[in-house]
């Protein structure tokens, strides 16, 4: 649901429909646990966030109460049922969030106020937010449209924003104690079995830590069935005629000619280990330090559209080996004198990815390794509000470099066991990316029924990476500027009502993955181009919002002007650059460039709520986007515009919730559809993830059953895609899960 409420709404209806509360705020008031709310509707802070300025973002958040009831399989597929969000899977162990139709390095990702997107975060849909545990995640808020002046570089789409579980902090409490808990969980579609331990340890009034750890093994995933090519006459002979070439299944070889039988997916199944420590001091009563790691390790996760690769044998695969990422952080929150809500982080992230390709009929081994270390430091505040204008002044800077320690290639011939080192990896040793930006952002309400905001940011991003002649690689040696402005206003023509207009400026300056990296992408290989400059948005929106007692009704029609896009255009093989023998194999060679001319995305969106009698709610979301951009390539000089790449489709959900407050169970359904998706790119006509003639509509139907008993223990059983549908959420590698049964059991202290 989008929540537009400021302040004096937002309070009125959470402490009884609230869905899970905050974790931390930035005020420093003490936390509440998730278990002290239920319902649907509540939201958490966003550190550094004006409250005058809540009004005027198009936002949802997902609570951990949400996540508990609906069972998503990872960070990821907890935004399914929001307003503006579409959940691309390029396998089952990488999801990209899809944001008013951009993804990837076009929407900025951010754990507890750090950024997240470094410098080698991938063109289009990637997995990084994948790497999210959601299982120590308190919140997720999305903030859909343009955030540049707010985030920085990257935030064109939208912001989403993962806000982690943290201790109780008790001003009664006395002494040590300890509350463990355990949860565990296990999913028929794919065999998942998994849980996590955590235990709380509260050291007098001002002191606590949480520490905790999860693990799970997911196997195969089995589907409703084979999403199949439209407008075509099955030829058993011929595989292609009969689905598209991703993904495969593992009944092909067995029942080449029975598609009916086609469930099981090659190229899915992963191993997944977590760990988290938070330590939370209280210095003053409105002032707090914190300490915290948050690991992630992803082990033996093939990539689906590669495992194996169109038209190639069935014992070909790409294998993740490592997806590692740790992230250590110290803070400083709360206010500070004259400062209020101060957010000091200093942060160093690490991420890991180990890469392996096999092609045993060829006796040929490829591996490659990265490795980027970021360093941050990340300030916000604000001062206090005017008593009589309510004026409000909140500003920040920020700074993160990324640095390539580790990237190379090697290749084996395994009939002979001969290793060679490739000159280089998919990135250069010793590349960097640095981003300062210093932003400002104002908020006044002149009257009562009227309320202004504005602010802008001066953005710097360096990148550098050296060269390497063997490879034809050119060394990198750019700097790219922005400044930035955004500004809007609310009416309140009714204490129930809001209006919101709001226009936007938006930048992302190309990384390192754009400038210099080489890899293999869905459609086929990618090559590097030096030579890209930043993309640049204007987002024009208006947004109307109703908080009733018993009706949450809110809506925002958006356009977004993008200039100097860059997007992909398909190359010769002639065109590959030296000592890149995957570029030469490959089915297409891509390289990206700046389009010549605007493109433009459409949209709208909205979410209606209704809060009936006897503890029954019933929520509903549409959304719709629209996209187009001059062709690039050979067809660069035509006049007419050809629609965006991967562009979500019309879609929306519906859910209906059930709880008895006397017993603590619960029961609800969930609903969501899609459209079919037949607007296509000419990259997207030849992506074999994509059937010939478009993505097929979809409906999917989910049962849900739990209850809640205290603190103590809470149990979840949901059954998902009752009706077994076939389905592929567009432009994924990976078709849905079939009729199965996801069952999490929580006991604790």
């Amino acid at each position: 649901m989008l929540l537009l409420a400021g302040p004096a709404w937002a309070r009125a209806q959470d402490d009884d429909l609230g869905f899970g509360a905050s974790s931390e705020d930035a005020t420093g008031e003490d936390a509440t646990s998730e278990d002290d709310d239920d319902g649907f509707g509540a939201r958490a802070a966003v550190p550094g966030e004006p409250e005058v300025e809540e009004d005027a973002w198009g936002r949802s958040s997902v609570t951990r109460a949400h996540m508990d009831e609906r069972q998503p399989r990872a960070a990821p597929d907890a935004l399914r049922w929001e307003p503006g969000i579409a959940i691309q899977l390029t396998s089952h162990a990488q999801a990209s969030p899809y944001v008013r139709g951009m993804t990837g390095q076009q929407v900025v990702h951010l754990f507890d106020g750090i950024r997240l997107n470094n410098g080698i975060y991938r063109q289009g849909p990637n997995q990084y937010f994948f790497t999210v545990d959601q299982r120590s995640v308190q919140q997720l808020d999305v903030l859909r449209g343009s955030s540049s002046v707010r985030f920085g570089s990257d935030a064109l789409g939208g912001a989403i924003l993962a806000l982690p579980r943290s201790p109780v902090l008790d001003l009664g409490h006395q002494g040590l104690s300890a509350r463990p808990n355990l949860s565990l969980r296990y999913g028929s579609a794919d065999r998942e079995l998994g849980g996590r331990a955590e235990l709380e340890l509260r050291m007098g009034p001002d002191t606590a830590l949480l520490i905790g750890g999860g693990y799970r093994d997911v196997s195969l995933l089995t589907s409703g069935g084979v999403v199949r090519h439209r407008d075509r006459t099955p030829d058993p002979t011929t595989r292609g005629d009969l689905a598209p070439w991703v993904p495969r299944f593992e009944e092909e070889s067995s029942n080449p000619g029975q598609l009916n039988r086609w469930r099981t997916q090659l190229g899915t199944g992963f191993r997944e280990a977590t760990f988290d420590a938070r330590l939370v001091h209280r210095l003053r009563p409105k002032l707090r330090a914190i300490a915290a790691v948050y690991g992630y390790r992803q082990l033996d996760a093939p990539r689906t559209d590669q495992c194996p690769a169109p038209e190639a044998p069935l014992d070909e695969c790409l294998f993740i080996d490592r997806q590692f990422r740790t992230l250590s952080y110290l803070a400083l929150r709360g206010d500070a004198g004259p400062m209020r809500d101060v957010d000091l982080i200093v942060s160093h992230q690490r991420h890991e990815e180990a890469r392996r390709r096999d092609r045993p009929r060829s006796n040929i081994e490829h591996r490659w390794k990265d490795v980027v270390d970021t360093f941050g430091v990340t300030f916000r505040a604000a001062t206090p509000r005017h008593r009589v204008l309510a004026m409000r002044l909140r500003y920040g800077f920020e700074m993160f470099r990324d640095q390539v320690s580790t990237s190379n290639a090697f290749r084996t011939f395994t009939d002979t066991l001969d290793t060679r080192e490739l000159s280089r990896g998919q990135y250069l040793d010793g590349s960097h990316f640095l981003q300062l930006g210093v932003w400002s952002e104002a908020s006044i309400e002149p009257l009562p029924w009227l309320a202004l905001h504005g602010g802008g940011r001066v953005a710097v991003v360096d990148a550098g990476a050296p060269p390497d002649p063997e490879s034809g690689t050119r060394s990198v040696v750019r700097t790219f500027h922005a400044v930035l402005a955004r500004g809007g206003v609310t009416l309140r023509p009714h204490d129930a009502v809001r209006v919101h207009a709001n226009v936007d400026q938006g930048f992302r300056a190309p990384n390192l993955d754009d400038l210099t990296s080489r890899q293999q992408v869905g459609p086929g290989f990618q090559f590097e181009n030096a030579d890209l400059t930043p993309e640049r948005t204007i987002t024009t929106e208006l947004g109307i919002g109703v908080r009733h007692s018993i009706v949450r009704f809110d809506a925002w029609g958006y356009a977004t002007l993008l200039d100097d896009a860059i997007q992909r255009v398909v190359r010769e093989i002639a065109d590959c650059p030296p000592s890149t023998p995957d570029c030469a194999g490959s089915r297409d060679p891509f390289q990206l460039v700046n389009a010549e001319r605007r493109s433009r995305i459409f949209g709208t969106e909205g979410g209606l709520t209704l809060f009936l009698p006897r503890d029954v709610t019933l929520r509903s979301t549409f959304s719709y986007a629209w996209g187009e951009g001059p062709p690039l390539g050979d067809r660069d000089g035509a006049e007419d515009d050809l629609p965006l790449s991967r562009i979500p489709p019309p879609q929306g959900t519906f859910e209906g919730r059930y709880r008895h407050r006397g017993t603590g169970i619960w029961g609800g359904v969930g609903l969501r559809w899609a459209a079919k998706q037949d607007r296509l790119a000419i990259s997207d006509q030849s992506d074999p993830r994509i059937p010939d003639g478009g993505t097929p509509g979809y409906a999917t139907l989910d049962l849900r059953l739990g209850f809640r008993f205290r603190n103590n223990l809470a149990m979840s059983v949901v059954m998902e895609n009752v009706t077994d549908t076939a389905y592929r959420v567009h432009g994924s590698s990976v078709n849905g899960p079939g009729r199965g049964v996801l069952v999490w059991i929580r006991g604790g202290l």
